[in-house]
C-alpha cells in the first residue's frame, strides 16, 4: 500500500469564527506557479520582477507571522473567488487597487515572506504588503486580562491584523453578509464576482477573479441580484455605497472612530457592517463588532460563562481591553470555547422564486 497516497501536508487548524484558513507549510513544496528560491527575491525596500513576468517582494516581519490567521478574514467562504490558497504553501489574492486590477501571491519560509504580484494593481499591492502582514499592527500593546485569552495569545504568536488598504472589497460582501446565513452571502458574493468581475492577472488558480468596478455594481439587473439571492434591501445599500466609492475608500486613511462614521453615513451600513469592514480595511485593534447574532454569547460564555449575554453585557467584559476589543474577541473565537447550540441554525433565507 506503500505509496498509493500522497502524505497529507501539513495545515493550521482551520477555525472559521476566528478568522483562521488553513494554509498548508511553505516547506511542502517549492513548486507551483511563479515559484523560485528565496535568494532570487528583492529586498523589504523594493520590488523587482520575477521568473513569471510579475513584480516581486521580499518582505521580512518584525516577529512571528501566520498567513493563515493573518489574512483569513478575508477570505470569504471556501470558494471565495477573491482567495485562494495553495499546496505550496502559498496565499493568493486578487484586489482591485486604485491602480488597477492586481493578483498577489505571498508564501513565508524561514522568517521572510516571499511575495509576487501581477497586472496593474501589482506595485500598489506589493507598497502595500507590510501593513497587509500586520507591520503596521503592534500586537504588543495588548495585555491579556483572563487565563483563556493569555492562552490562547500564547498559542498564537504569529496573531497580527491585516490592513488592506482597501475598503470597498470587505464593504460589500459584509453588506452581503447582513442577516442571513453565512452560507448565503458567500453563495452571493462568488456568483456575483465570478459572474461580473475579471479574471485575475497573472497566473493566478483557475477560477481566480478580481470584484467587479463600481460601475459595474450598479449596473447589475435587478433580476441579477434576485438570483444570487440577494434582496432588495441590501441590493439598494451596495448601489448606494458604489455610488460614492471613491469617498468611501478614503476612509482606509482615516482613524478607526472617522472611518467608521463615514461608512456609516450610507443608509444601509450601521455598526455591525462598518465594523466588519473597518477590521480588514484598517487593521483597526478595538473596532468590536456589534449587533452580530452570535459574538456576545460566545464572549460571555468565555470570559463569565454567560451564555445569553447580550451586546450591553459583551462591551462590559471587554472593557478591560478598552483599545484592543477586536483582538480580544479574535483571541477569545480562537480559543474555540463556545457554548454548546441550543437551538437550530438561523434559517436559510428564500426571497422567492422569479
Amino acid at each position: 500500500m506503500a505509496g498509493r497516497f500522497a502524505p497529507r501536508t501539513p495545515v493550521t487548524r482551520a477555525t472559521t469564527r476566528g478568522g483562521e484558513v488553513a494554509v498548508p507549510t511553505a516547506r511542502a513544496t517549492g513548486a507551483g506557479p511563479g515559484a523560485s528560491s528565496e535568494s532570487g527575491c528583492c529586498p523589504s525596500s523594493g520590488s523587482g520582477t520575477s521568473a513569471s513576468g510579475g513584480r516581486e517582494r521580499r518582505y521580512v516581519p518584525p516577529g512571528p507571522l501566520d498567513l493563515g490567521l493573518v489574512l483569513g478574514p478575508l477570505r470569504r467562504g471556501p470558494a471565495d473567488p477573491t482567495f485562494r490558497t495553495t499546496p505550496d504553501g502559498s496565499v493568493w489574492r486578487a484586489s482591485l487597487t486604485p491602480a488597477g486590477p492586481g493578483t498577489l501571491r505571498v508564501a513565508a519560509r524561514d522568517g521572510a515572506v516571499r511575495a509576487e504580484a501581477w497586472g496593474p494593481g501589482a506595485e500598489w499591492l506589493l507598497e502595500q504588503l507590510p501593513a497587509l502582514l500586520g507591520g503596521s499592527d503592534d500586537p504588543d500593546a495588548f495585555e491579556p486580562r483572563h487565563r483563556l485569552v493569555a492562552v490562547s495569545r500564547h498559542r498564537r504568536p504569529g496573531l497580527r491584523l491585516t490592513a488592506t488598504g482597501l475598503v470597498m472589497e470587505s464593504l460589500i460582501p459584509s453588506i452581503l453578509e447582513q442577516k442571513v446565513t453565512a452560507d448565503e452571502a458567500y453563495r452571493a458574493w462568488r456568483l456575483l464576482v465570478r459572474k461580473y468581475g475579471e479574471p485575475a492577472p497573472g497566473p493566478a488558480p483557475d477560477r481566480m477573479a478580481v470584484m467587479p468596478q463600481p460601475r459595474t455594481w450598479a449596473l447589475i439587473p435587478s433580476w441579477e441580484w434576485h438570483r444570487a439571492g440577494v434582496d432588495d434591501k441590501r441590493a439598494a445599500t451596495i448601489l448606494r455605497a458604489v455610488r460614492v466609492a471613491r469617498r468611501m475608500e478614503e476612509a482606509a486613511a482615516m482613524p478607526p472612530e472617522q472611518a467608521q462614521a463615514r461608512l456609516e453615513l450610507i443608509p444601509g451600513i450601521g455598526p455591525w457592517t462598518s465594523a466588519e469592514t473597518i477590521q480588514r480595511s484598517n487593521g483597526a485593534p478595538d473596532a468590536v463588532t456589534v449587533g452580530d447574532l452570535h459574538l456576545p454569547g460566545i464572549v460571555g460564555h468565555a470570559l463569565a460563562g454567560d451564555r445569553d449575554a447580550d451586546d450591553a453585557a459583551m462591551l462590559a467584559l471587554l472593557e478591560p481591553y478598552a483599545g484592543q476589543r477586536h483582538r480580544a474577541t479574535r483571541l477569545i473565537l480562537l480559543s474555540g470555547r463556545t457554548p454548546a447550540r441550543r437551538q437550530p441554525r438561523m434559517p436559510r433565507g428564500d426571497i422567492g422564486p422569479l
